[in-house]
């Protein structure tokens, strides 16, 4: 009889937050079928009869950036239905109706900047969710994704970023490039540079991709990973992706800040008595 020594595989773990929703509001919205604006602070999800129907962020391009950056919409064509409409999901439509675009290239952009968006907007925030019932969002012929889904996703994408480099420093400030071999920024005479996240040193310099290339030449110092997704008329968690790859591979890192000033001194309350004023006062009695 022979002996298996292998031990079995270990069983699965869950996560604990696997069941927890990412906006306990939002998920109550779903379930008694909202429709309205719930507003959070790093974006707006637009709800009709609980399902998400568009999404908008200020971190994120908007539909109108990802149709026309690239030549799959002329500029003037969308700027033209926009002035005729109330909205980009309306302007979307209208474009539809009037058949400019093929309707698989539209509702693919469309779930493309929903998603992206959404990703933003479910973000952790400092302050709570607002939402404003509204009959103004509707079913219409683009697709609409269901709460489960966006939140599943948007967990899906934390957890591929956090992969690739568990420090989100580079998600919002100023990138600048660094130094392949260290890690780390540039010497700043404005204040010291450090590794993006303490105690690690990155790898050896990788071979840099044309995507990731095209993100390393817009890193200047002044634009963050959103103004460069928004130049290059890509999502903009894609070229997160791109920027944390970048950031494990010590090409770029955060542009340092400068170290806050020192606060001022106390006030200094004294007690001691002004001397020239006691001899002043001195004098004026003498002469009386």
């Amino acid at each position: 009889m022979t002996v298996v020594s292998t031990p079995p595989p270990a069983l699965p773990v869950r996560d604990k937050g696997a069941g927890r929703a990412l906006s306990p509001m939002l998920t109550r919205l779903a379930e008694e079928r909202a429709t309205g604006v719930l507003v959070r602070e790093h974006g707006v999800l637009h709800l009709a009869e609980g399902r998400v129907v568009h999404a908008e962020s200020p971190l994120a391009p908007g539909l109108d950036v990802l149709l026309t950056a690239h030549g799959t919409l002329a500029a003037t064509a969308w700027q033209q239905a926009a002035a005729r409409t109330t909205g980009p999901l309306l302007a979307a439509e209208l474009l539809l109706r009037s058949g400019v675009l093929p309707t698989g290239a539209l509702e693919l952009c469309h779930l493309d900047a929903l998603y992206d968006a959404g990703y933003f907007a479910l973000a952790p925030s400092s302050t709570p969710g607002r939402f404003r019932y509204d009959s103004t969002p509707r079913l219409g012929p683009l697709p609409s994704v269901p709460v489960v889904a966006l939140e599943r996703e948007t967990l899906r994408r934390r957890l591929l970023l956090h992969r690739l480099w568990p420090d989100p420093a580079a998600d919002t400030a100023p990138l600048i490039r660094a130094d392949p071999a260290t890690g780390r920024a540039p010497v700043n005479p404005a204040g010291p540079a450090g590794p993006t996240t303490p105690g690690t040193r990155a790898a050896p310099a990788t071979p840099v991709t044309p995507r990731q290339r095209a993100v390393l030449d817009r890193v200047d110092g002044v634009r963050t990973a959103a103004d460069i997704a928004r130049n290059l008329g890509r999502q903009a968690f894609h070229t997160l992706v791109d920027v944390r790859r970048l950031t494990a591979a010590g090409q770029i890192a955060p542009a340092p800040t400068a170290p806050a000033p020192p606060p001022p001194p106390p006030y200094q309350v004294t007690t001691d008595p002004d001397i020239a004023l006691l001899k002043r006062l001195r004098d004026a009695l003498e002469a009386l």
